[in-house]
Formats: structure tokens, sequence, C-alpha cells
């Protein structure tokens, strides 16, 4: 591995672009299980340098606060509670212009490394409204200037609260020297973001809104309801995270994500984690350990910490809650989700270590903390039952490998009119790898993101699937994750599979008026927490769906990423699960 020159499979590039599609993955996976993607290290800097730069945006913004002190004095006033308010902001507006989750190479983007503002300031590109039917005013794909005004409003009201100074009367307490920010100047934000997500979807889930915005909403409490109900949002965090991986793909998850750890150096623990490395990669009993453990510390660790006020008790479980999510941050796991990870490192410090003696007893206001609590906790519950209806972000399901995935068989002249009639911002990743590299490193590189897709259990059914979708042609046709897909259009992607379905789908059928063939797409729903099984759907951009059934989530676990025996079972008469 060099600087900028990733790790890539020693072979035939020539000899192997011959090899049928399965027969390509392979090598791809095998190499993954014992070196992940290869990233260069200069990328791993490029990432080292933004969480810093996230760090000290956030300070600076805090120090700004009259009356605080200056930047050099943080370890006086870093506990101040206008300083979590606004780290919670800080990181909201850094999450919304597209520098947080989905940023840079390790999720495909290189040229520009960042969709985000680029794409939501330039009218003419795909919005997806949640309910176009439901919603008056909403309708429509196309960005308006009304929705680019939308997006700067919300911007620019995230920079005034930035900037607010603190107001004292809003907290009585002792320790508070400049108190918290005035809840009417929250208003703007508390309103604009929402209003926004009504327009697109994307943004306001990009903006990680099921963490922030909830939080912001919390910050019209008083301050001891404030700190107590945050304190439930991340428990509410931690236990919907664990509840989404009490599955059978989570080990993939930790095999896949391990593997690709650039601090884990030696290959001989990364084979480990593998059953029969390099003939069965499929996870090791190791692998399924650091699971099923990881799952027992975000259930047991955070009740501890809701549970007790302050002593070592309390110090030791905020200690193993920073260790957790340091641990997932040094692992640079795909989607980055880094200054979230910072975030939550912060948010164990401040609320569970140094506001540690505030509990439901000491609520003014329990009515408003409990009912935030049940809707939160509903959406959560909803969304392990009824997957296909909610994002997996509010539903708090996690990094658990059980997504909503896609995998879209493009024709040539698909591409060509994909290229030719959607506005966006960057071009597909292929694309952009070959403005970087040598056509082969480029196309052993894409082939190394869909190498990551193959090793979790779904993916397994999405390139069989594929094929089928296809038709008897499908080796010449073009295969493309739906999150390269969707980051391209949409400007921006983290493994929200409900973001590349049919609704995407249509809105490019509208601007590129696909043949019948050209564009097949394999739309593959979550598993539910109470069923086995997952529901696909075949559909052709022209003519609409094709076909649809379940894959039995048994049958998948048990075969190789290459493996292209794995059987459907076909709705009758097209009717679905």
């Amino acid at each position: 591995m060099g600087f900028m020159t990733p790790t890539l499979p020693d072979l035939d590039v020539a000899e192997w672009e011959a090899k049928p599609r399965l027969e390509r993955i392979k090598p791809m996976a095998q190499h993954w299980a014992e070196n992940g993607f290869g990233t260069p290290w200069g990328v791993y800097i490029i990432y080292a340098v933004k969480i810093g730069l996230y760090i000290l945006g956030g300070l600076a913004f805090a120090a700004s606060t009259p009356g605080i002190g200056s930047l050099g004095d943080v370890r006086q006033w870093w506990d101040q509670p206008i300083v979590f308010q606004k780290v919670v902001i800080w990181t909201l507006m850094f999450e919304v212009l597209g520098f947080g989750c989905g940023f840079g190479p390790l999720t495909l983007r290189f040229i520009p490394p960042i969709g985000g503002f680029l794409h939501w300031l330039r009218p003419y590109t795909i919005r997806l409204p949640p309910w176009p039917d439901r919603v008056y005013f909403t309708a429509g794909t196309r960005r308006t200037p009304v929705d680019v005004a939308l997006y700067t409003a919300v911007i620019v009201s995230a920079i005034y609260l930035l900037l607010s100074p603190g107001d004292r009367s809003a907290t009585a307490l002792d320790g508070s020297t400049v108190g918290l920010i005035e809840t009417s100047r929250l208003i703007p934000l508390a309103v604009l973001l929402p209003i926004l997500g009504l327009r697109d979807k994307t943004i306001f889930l990009a903006a990680r809104s099921e963490h922030y915005w909830v939080t912001l909403l919390v910050f019209f409490f008083p301050y001891v309801d404030m700190v107590f109900a945050a304190k439930l949002i991340m428990v509410a965090l931690w236990w919907g995270a664990a509840t989404s991986k009490l599955n059978k793909h989570f080990p993939f998850v930790v095999a896949t994500m391990m593997s690709n750890a650039p601090l884990m150096r030696v290959k001989a623990v990364k084979r480990a984690l593998w059953r029969d490395f390099p003939d069965d990669i499929r996870p090791s009993r190791l692998a399924a350990a650091l699971a099923h453990g990881g799952t027992v510390v975000e259930f047991v660790v955070p009740l501890i910490l809701l549970m007790s006020s302050g002593g070592w008790v309390t110090q030791v479980a905020v200690v193993i809650m920073v260790l957790f999510h340091l641990q997932i941050l040094t692992a640079l796991p795909m989607g980055v989700p880094l200054e979230w990870n910072v975030m939550m490192i912060f948010s164990v410090l401040f609320l569970f270590g140094h506001n540690a003696e505030y509990g439901f007893d000491d609520v003014t206001e329990p009515l408003l903390v409990l009912g935030l609590l049940a809707l939160v906790a509903a959406t959560i519950v909803w969304g392990n039952l009824r997957p296909a209806q909610v994002s997996f972000l509010p539903a708090m399901r996690y990094y658990a490998g059980n997504w909503a995935t896609s995998m879209w068989a493009f024709s040539d002249t698909a591409i060509e009119k994909f290229d030719a009639s959607v506005t966006k911002s960057s071009v597909l990743p292929l694309q952009q790898l070959q403005r970087l590299y040598p056509a082969d490193v480029a196309a052993l590189m894409l082939n190394k993101g869909y190498a990551f897709r193959a090793l979790h259990s779904h993916g397994r059914a999405l390139f069989v699937l594929g094929a089928r979708a296809a038709g008897p042609h499908h080796e010449s046709c073009t295969f493309m994750d739906g999150e390269f897909v969707a980051g391209v259009s949409l400007g921006w992607n983290f493994g929200e599979g409900h973001l590349h379905n049919e609704q995407l789908l249509e809105a490019l059928q509208e601007r590129c008026q696909f043949e019948d063939g050209e564009l097949r797409v394999v739309i593959l729903e979550s598993q539910p927490l109470h069923r086995h099984t997952q529901h696909f759907r075949l559909v052709d951009a022209a003519t609409g769906q094709i076909e649809e059934g379940h894959v039995d989530v048994d049958e998948l676990v048990v075969r190789q990423p290459w493996d292209g025996s794995i059987p459907s079972h076909p709705m009758p008469n097209g009717v679905g699960a």
C-alpha cells in the first residue's frame, strides 16, 4: 500500500475481466478478507484531517460564545451546557453540508469527494419527497429555487445558533456561567429542517435528524429535563442498534469491517475472522463472538449509565462506551460515520460523566420527556417490524448488516442516457476513478466495492437476482450498487436502500426514457425482526415490476460470496409479502 496507490490483488486483469461476474467477485472477496478495501494511506490522512477540522470547528464555535473564555481555555469550559448545544448543532450542520457520513473515497466519492451542498444548491437535481401524494406542495422530483432557498435557510439558521450568546436566565445551575441558547432562537432550525425534509427526504436523513434534530427538540426543555431527555436519546440509539443486531447478518458486518480496519496490521488476525481462509469466506466463531459481545455491551452498559448516578460504576461504564465508539471510529467503517462517533464520545462524557447525578426523579416536566421517548421508541419498534416502511436511520438499525439494498443492471446505452440526461454534481464512481488511475486499476478498485457488498449476507442474493433481472445477456450489463447510483443522483448515500428503490428509478425514467431492458433493478428489503426472509422485487425502468418474492436468510448465510446457486421464492401472481 502506497501513499496514493491502493493495495489490489495480483492477477491478470484481462483474464480476470473475461470471466463471469461471480468468478470475478471471488478473488476480490478473498483479497478483501485479508486486506480490506486496500485504501491508500493518503486517504486515511484525509479522513484524519477532516475529523480534526470537525473538532476544531466545534470548539471554535463554542469559544465564540460571549463570556465563555478563549479556545485555549477549553478545559475550563468544555462541560458548559451551551457547549453541548452548539456541538450538536455544529454536527448537524457538518452533516447537512455533506462533510460527515458518506464523504470521500470510502464511499467511492473521489472527484469531488463530496455531494451535499454541491448537489443540493444546484437547481434541477433530483429530490425525493417522502409523501408526495399526501403532503401538499411536495409533489415532483426536480429541485426548484424554493428547495435551494430552504436548504440555504437551514444552513443560515444553524450558523445563527452557533453564533448565539448564552441566556443566563435559561438555567439556574451554579456551574453555568453563560447559560443556554435562548429557546426562541431554536425555532427556525427546528421548523425549517422538517419542512425541507418534506420536499426532499434525502437531506433530512443526511442531517442525521433521528439524532441531532431530535436532540435539538429537547433544547426547548428545562435544563435538567433536557439533560435527562438527551440521555434517553443516547440509550435509544444504543438499544435500537443493539436490537437490530439480533440477527444472523451482523457477524458478516464485523468480519468485513475488521478486515478493513487500518490499524489491524496482522494478517493472521484478519484471516482468523473467516472460517477457512481463503476457501470458506464466512464469518468465523471469533467474528461471531466479537459481534455478539459488542451487542451485549450496547444493551448492558447504557442501562448502567442510565441507572447509576456517579461514582466508580459510572466511571467504568463511561470508559467502556468511550472505548466502544473509539474502536468503531478507528476501524473506519465504509460509510464513514466518523464524526458521529466523535459526537457520541463527547455526549457520553458530558451527559453521563459530567451530569451523572441527573435522573428521572429530577425531571420537572415528565410528560414532555416520556412523550418524546414514546415517539422515538415507537419508531424503533415499527422500523424493526415493518422495515419497508421506515428508514433504517430513524429506526436506529445502524450497521447491523440488515439493510434495504439494490443492484442496478445498466446496458451501455442506459449509462449514456444517464450521463446525458441527469443533472448532478459528479459522474459515476468508475468514471471518477478513471480520472485518477489507469483503466485496469480503476476496474479492480470498483470491484473491491462489489466485494464489500458480496461479503455481506444480503450481497449473495443481490448478484444472483441481478442476473435474473437482467436476463440471459446479464454479463454484458454493468452492475452498479444502488448506493453508487443514489450517491450520484441524489448527492448523498449512507446505506439507506429506500433512497434507491422504485421512487428513484421513476425519477430517472422521467429524465432518461429508458427502453425495455435497458435498465433493470433488484430491490431487496430488510429482514423484519419477526421473520426469516427478505422480500425482493425485480423492476424494469420502462415497464415496471417483473417479479417479486423472497429469499430465506438461512439460505444466504451458509453460502459463499461467489455462490450462484442461491434459491429464491417468487410470489404467485405477483403478490408480495
